[in-house]
């Protein structure tokens, strides 16, 4: 669930639910800082996030590819059912002709819409946290004709008191979803644009690990990255067929059992066929110039990571865990946090219409 897939109201006020919701960038939100499989690489500059589809990309690049396949199939026959018309055209032939016309609009708006950002567009969309700048730059989409320095279509966020991050809660497969989101408002209130940072967490019990990830990021961009847990994993910048493989799998069930994984391994390689396919059409992200020149790590920064033995990627972090090389589930307490101490507590309070008072 991302901001196309549950879209936000340009011209509109920010969600009640939202705005209730919205997390202080200079404050605890919980008792635990860990984060959750979001990032690329940290140094002591900046911090390279996911963006929120970036884990679902083989489902919408299928989805995206059935929406071709109907829409085809729909003009196909439409085609031929008008160059052969019945003799006598009533206004049940007018209205189904009608109906298929309105499917095949539809079916195309979804495929531009989704595909756009799937296929021939970018292999990822990093959002880059950049503390020593206080700011947030996030690449938005592929830039198919542009200047040298101009990169990709990126976006730039003030890290202050003004921005506006909440909690985002949605509805899928009968069960609550929730992303952080960033929202630009106008001098009137009302949104003028939006995006999904990270992840998306589902059920109400989730809210614990996005409010330990939302201490990660602002743990980092206050304090740096000095005192932070090691990450769940690092994410490779550049793909390859086996991580694609286990997004698919993990996709399916972080802890599923493998008669379950070789049941669905059909579905698992499908998915895999989808990712892959998405990833082969796309090229890597290219950051405006200006960004770049503010990204500039140093040689020696001793918090640039990945480096060295680190693992990279779902293979590597896997076998480092079992030889006890790497940890699981590194976390810290939040010195200062005065609410309930039970994350899980904590997180059923979030869940509710308003939640805990922060001090």
């Amino acid at each position: 669930m991302d901001e196309r897939a549950c879209p936000y109201r340009a011209g509109k006020p920010i969600p009640d639910w939202d705005l209730r919701h919205r997390l202080p960038i200079d404050k605890p939100v919980s008792s635990e800082c860990k984060d959750g499989s979001t990032l690329f690489r940290i140094n002591s500059t900046f911090m390279d996030v996911t963006d929120q589809p970036f884990r679902d990309r083989q489902r919408h690049a299928g989805g995206v590819l059935l929406a071709g396949l109907f829409s085809g199939a729909l003009i196909l026959f439409l085609c031929r059912v008008l160059m052969s018309p019945p003799a006598v055209i009533g206004i049940g032939a007018v209205t189904f002709y009608l109906i298929v016309i309105a499917s095949v609009i539809y079916f195309v708006h979804m495929v531009f819409k989704y595909g756009r950002d799937e296929f021939f567009s970018l292999t990822r969309r990093p959002i880059r946290f950049n503390r020593k700048e206080k700011k947030i730059h996030a690449i938005r989409r592929r830039r198919f004709f542009c200047k040298p320095s101009q990169g990709d279509a990126t976006w730039e966020i003030p890290w202050n008191e003004h921005a506006i991050f909440c909690i985002h809660r949605g509805v899928a497969h009968c069960r609550h979803v929730y992303h952080i989101r960033y929202y630009e408002v106008d001098d009137h209130g009302n949104v003028t644009r939006a995006f999904a940072i990270g992840k998306k967490w589902a059920e109400d019990e989730s809210l614990e690990d996005l409010l330990s990830q939302w201490n990660y990021w602002c743990w980092y961009m206050n304090h740096g990255p000095a005192e932070l847990p090691k990450p769940l994993l690092f994410f490779k910048e550049k793909e390859n067929s086996l991580e694609s493989f286990l997004f698919c799998m993990y996709g399916f069930g972080m802890r599923a059992s493998a008669d379950y994984r070789i049941s669905m391994m059909p579905f698992i390689l499908l998915m895999t066929g989808l990712r892959l396919m998405a990833l082969w059409t796309c090229r890597e992200p290219i950051w405006p110039e200006a960004v770049a020149q503010i990204s500039i790590i140093e040689p020696d920064d001793p918090f640039d990571q990945p480096s060295g033995d680190t693992p990279v990627g779902w293979a590597e972090t896997a076998l480092a865990l079992e030889r006890n090389e790497y940890p699981n589930g590194d976390k810290r307490e939040m010195k200062n946090w005065n609410g309930k101490k039970d994350p899980v507590a904590n997180a059923r309070l979030w869940a509710q219409d308003i939640p805990p008072r922060l001090h």
